[in-house]
């Protein structure tokens, strides 16, 4: 049983910075590509950063490139993702995925999205005021 568990949402205002947190249990973590999605109300979820099983490579969506950092402990088994000059429309969901497949560099979770996620977790709230 894979179980991820995601920390580290709350209320900011726009400009301020939130990390969260994706603690993984119930396999090899390290094997694995790693990432976060989001998902805003009334709106589909959408791919926000990949990290390799590795953590040498990164990929982000176009909104969250400059501002977004993720990043990955392995001895942890937890991934990152810091958020940096937050804006009202980063206001979603934010759930951590973890690939399918071992040994990815999460460059198929950036192409693929969600086709490529074989465990979720429950998903935490970030809320960014104007």
């Amino acid at each position: 049983q894979v179980q991820l568990v995601e920390s580290g949402g709350g209320l900011v205002q726009t400009g301020g910075s939130l990390r969260l947190s994706c603690a993984a249990s119930g396999r090899t973590f390290s094997s694995y590509a790693m990432g976060w999605f989001r998902q805003a109300p009334g709106k589909e979820r959408e791919f926000v950063a990949a990290i390799s099983w590795d953590g040498i490579s990164t990929y982000y969506a176009d909104s969250a490139k400059g501002r977004f950092t993720i990043s990955r402990d392995n001895a942890k088994n937890t991934e990152y993702l810091q958020m940096n000059s937050l804006k009202p429309e980063d206001t979603a969901v934010y759930y951590c995925a973890a690939d399918g497949i071992a040994y990815n560099t999460g460059q198929r979770m950036s192409v693929f999205k969600e086709k490529v996620v074989k465990y979720w977790g429950q998903g935490t709230q970030v809320t960014v005021s104007p």
